[in-house]
């Protein structure tokens, strides 16, 4: 939008909203015409953008569904019950996305043409459920206003069985692709050995395309709004084992004389072409990773981190720095599974700097997968039995202004809040709402502010009423959502004070239709406010602020 059609004050707010989303630690204010450019105040602890998710586990029913629910007599009743659960604390908890296992062991949560419905749906491999999860799980994350990242794991075909049965083929829905294709696959560790699984092959070119056209079925025939992938690549490694891929490396080397360096390549080609495969099909939809929390320890690498434990580098082939400097992934979310302290394998405290140095200058966002599963275990030792521990994370990532987000593991460790844990991060951390971290790399189209058309006060708070004036042609130029400000008192109100969630009270979804309505139900019934909305995309790109609208 051409600066010349916006008020000295519109542009001050857009100015603002822009600056303020690039970084959550602070903002900038263009206040009247006099081009001075001033620096506003922000509150740490209400930051206006930050990515809050947890991960919800479809494998062995760790999350959601569970096997009570699976077994229940009104199967998808207890189900869609299950989930809208799960939705319930992300919204109580203000987190603003979820990523959901949709694809857990080569298989789908969804009607898929390629691959067969997951057992963890019925506990029968195949077998169809009589309904569309993926369709409900989407819809109903976006009525709440979540974003749906649908999280994918590439190469796992089973989980280890009794006995090593894990990795027997004949196991698999008798119509599963790798059923037909054998060579496809391999079991590692071997077949009848305890811990053994199937994978498919990465280094096969046919497994890659397969893979590929599999979860983009979900992407194009679902309003995703992130694709998600694990830290599942190669197999880790178990013992003594190697991976049987030498026939493989013979045929599909490409010209690599070194396998680690050619298996490392594989997994780059995954990532790129799938990169390039969902933002040609969709290019508002976000990609990201969570991978293993160390690339490699820089007494091997004068570029990794000081840490020395296992290398994702070269125990999964997963060359995680580089998806970021290549820019072939939008968010990355290393698993920093460990606590702040003398650990020297693994510290927080020196990893998130690290990730901070590795994200900065380019487009890739950097959030933090968080390990909630360890708070209150004393299998994990004496730090995880402070009930500050994840808290204290949170404040550590403050001090880095790359980290723009947490995602938790998983959702039942989430609701256990063991020592009270969840809550006192939530109440330190996620007090107010958050706007999901815009993207400017990823394409958007001007947004006009709506116009409020009424204010008014009722038992249950202040109703709020407005309307879209128009919207933008497509996908990339509808309001989505909408963000409501509140101060206090009556009359104009500092353009620093949309700097960060302090004013922010209400992030809602929009409605069908052009006439939006909401209740602000902690408005006080004696205070006198002033409101101003905005209109999110689907990126959550904001328009200019509203004019105001005064409660008296």
């Amino acid at each position: 939008m051409k600066a010349t059609r916006l008020s000295a004050a519109g542009l001050a707010v857009a100015l603002l909203g822009a600056l303020a989303a690039a970084s959550p630690a602070a903002a900038t204010a263009q206040p009247g015409a006099t081009g001075t450019v001033t620096s506003c105040p922000t509150d740490p602890a209400a930051p206006k953008r930050q990515f809050r998710a947890m991960w919800i586990s479809s494998v062995v029913n760790i999350d959601w569904p569970t096997k009570a629910s699976q077994t229940a007599p009104d199967r998808i009743a207890a189900q869609r019950a299950e989930y809208l659960g799960w939705l319930d604390l992300a919204q109580r908890l203000h987190h603003n996305a979820v990523v959901v296992q949709v694809r857990p062991t080569a298989d789908a949560l969804w009607p898929s043409p390629h691959e067969p419905w997951s057992e963890y749906l019925t506990g029968v491999r195949g077998q169809d459920p009589g309904w569309d999860p993926l369709a409900f799980l989407v819809d109903e994350a976006h009525k709440r206003n979540l974003e749906f990242h649908a999280w994918f794991n590439p190469y796992r075909i089973s989980m280890p069985a009794p006995g090593g049965a894990g990795a027997d083929l004949a196991q698999l829905a008798p119509d599963h692709p790798a059923r037909q294709h054998p060579e496809w696959t391999f079991a590692y560790p071997p077949a009848g050995v305890a811990g053994s699984r199937l994978y498919y092959n990465p280094g096969i070119p046919a497994v890659r395309e397969f893979v590929q056209t599999a979860m983009m079925d979900a992407v194009t025939r679902y309003d995703v709004d992130g694709v998600h992938f694990d830290d599942y690549f190669y197999p880790y490694p178990s013992g003594t084992y190697q991976v049987p891929d030498d026939a493989t490396f013979a045929e599909f080397n490409r010209g690599f004389t070194d396998r680690a360096d050619w298996r490392r390549d594989n997994i780059n080609l995954l990532i790129r072409e799938m990169n390039d495969r969902i933002k040609a099909a969709k290019p508002w939809v976000k990609f990201g990773v969570s991978p293993f929390g160390i690339w490699r320890n820089a007494s091997v690498d004068p570029l990794g981190s000081d840490t020395t434990g296992s290398q994702s580098y070269d125990i999964i082939s997963a060359d995680t720095r580089k998806w970021v400097k290549q820019e072939w992934i939008d968010y990355i979310v290393p698993q920093l599974y460990w606590y702040i302290g003398q650990y020297p394998a693994a510290d927080y405290a020196r990893l998130v700097p690290w990730w901070a140095e590795t994200v900065r200058g380019t487009r890739v966002q950097l959030y933090i997968g968080q390990a909630d599963y360890k708070s209150g275990d004393p299998a994990y030792g004496s730090y995880w039995q402070n009930p500050r521990e994840l808290s204290d994370h949170l404040t550590l990532n403050r001090s880095y202004p790359e980290v723009l987000g947490n995602v938790h593991f998983s959702a039942v460790q989430v609701r256990a809040n063991r020592l009270g844990a969840t809550d006192l991060y939530a109440a330190e951390h996620y007090s107010r709402p958050a706007l999901v971290p815009a993207m400017p790399h990823l394409p958007a189209k001007p947004l006009l502010p709506p116009v409020v058309t009424g204010a008014q006060r009722q038992a249950d708070g202040v109703r709020l009423s407005w309307r879209q004036p128009a919207d933008g042609v497509g996908p990339l130029g509808r309001a989505r959502s909408y963000a409501i400000y509140r101060f206090d008192g009556i009359g104009p109100v500092d353009p620093c004070g949309f700097a960060d969630a302090s004013h922010l009270v209400g992030i809602v979804r929009a409605a069908p239709g052009g006439t939006q309505s909401w209740v602000d139900g902690t408005a006080e019934a004696d205070r006198r406010y002033t409101y101003h909305v905005t209109t999110l995309d689907r990126l959550s790109n904001e328009s200019p602020v509203s004019p105001p609208r005064f409660v008296r």
